[in-house]
């Protein structure tokens, strides 16, 4: 005899019920940039379209950015930290490899004892996250559930490569997504392209620190071994990235029956401003859809990116609660995601 396993009762459908942001206090102009490398100011807002970006202090970790801003997710959810069933970290910058952050997080912030893990999946992380924290809550596994998406890529840059050294940034930006009588996070287009994974990746695995000879090692300038740094193929990634994400984007439209006129606003990961300008022609969006543009200030913060520009266009007022938006992500593996949503 065979046993029936009882189904799973979840909510019909789920939904972003609150947003919040951390960015670090210091602010990090060009000219700073331009210390150690060869380039300009032009040069850089012409590139990528960075005017400055936040750099974490000592005591502006991966958990205390996280903290703060799923601190204010939770609040803006209007739920009680005691309520999330399931905590999701995106990131690539918390380096010890082992406990997972993310159950440092839940138990700092009240959480209880939640499910709890962390994923990386580069600059797609945070819509990785948002993808399964919706189906825990459908299925039924979880009830509220917060996702950060969070980096302190400062950590990861090569101050003296001048293909990167001005384009990341350091924040975390959460959201609680929960029940919904209607749609309110539609089907997930995502994927991942393996055969491009050396077009973005870190110079040096973790593994090779543990070779006797310090001299097998890349060295910087005065001796010292040089850090890990994250490392990319520019146009490689730009090609990529206009021509294969508009089409990923345009799917997330037509799996959620939306048109790029129903749109409300466009938050896509903010790794280029000449990257989200070829994405708009591509989607023919017109002039009322609000577009993130976080990057200008805040840089390429790979995971925290998309929830950091969507409290940005709530906080601003270009997008309002209960606005249509698109959002992408997409990066390192090469990996990417796209949905639309229902802002909070």
């Amino acid at each position: 005899m065979t046993a029936k396993i009882s189904p799973t009762k979840g909510a019909p459908y789920a939904r972003i019920l609150g947003v919040g942001g951390y960015r670090p206090t210091r602010v990090v102009p060009n000219e700073v940039i331009l210390e150690h490398i060869d380039s300009s100011d032009e040069w850089i807002r012409t590139r990528s379209g960075i005017a400055t970006r936040h750099w974490a202090g000592p005591d502006e970790t991966v958990a205390e950015m996280s903290l703060a801003a799923g601190g204010k997710a939770i609040a803006d959810a209007g739920i009680d930290a005691s309520e999330v069933d399931a905590v999701i970290v995106a990131t690539v910058s918390h380096f010890k490899q082992t406990p997972a952050v993310a159950t440092d997080i839940a138990h700092r912030i009240g959480a209880g004892k939640p499910a709890a893990f962390d994923i990386s999946a580069g600059c797609a992380g945070f819509t990785y996250g948002l993808t399964l924290a919706k189906s825990m809550v459908v299925e039924g596994s979880a009830r509220h559930v917060l996702v950060i998406g969070v980096e302190r890529l400062s950590d990861l840059t090569d101050k003296t490569d001048r293909a990167t050294a001005f384009l990341f940034g350091d924040g975390a930006g959460a959201v609680v997504v929960g029940p919904s009588e209607v749609p309110a996070i539609g089907p997930t287009v995502w994927g991942s392209e393996g055969d491009k994974s050396e077009t973005i990746t870190q110079t040096i695995a973790w593994d090779r620190f543990r070779v006797d000879d310090v001299a097998q090692l890349p060295l910087d300038e005065s001796g010292a071994v040089k850090f890990p740094a994250i490392t990319q193929e520019g146009q490689a990634v730009f090609r990529w990235a206009v021509f294969e994400m508009a089409k990923v984007a345009q799917e997330a439209l037509d799996a959620a029956g939306i048109t790029a006129d129903e749109l409300d606003a466009f938050i896509p990961h903010q790794a280029n401003m000449r990257i989200i300008d070829s994405m708009i022609k591509a989607l023919k969006l017109p002039a009322h859809v609000a577009v993130a543009r976080d990057i200008e200030t805040t840089g390429n913060t790979s995971s925290a990116s998309i929830p950091l520009a969507m409290e940005r266009l709530l906080a601003t007022g270009e997008a309002k609660s209960g606005d249509t938006a698109l959002v992408i992500g997409f990066g390192a593996g090469l990996v990417y995601a796209a949905t639309v949503v229902t802002l909070p």
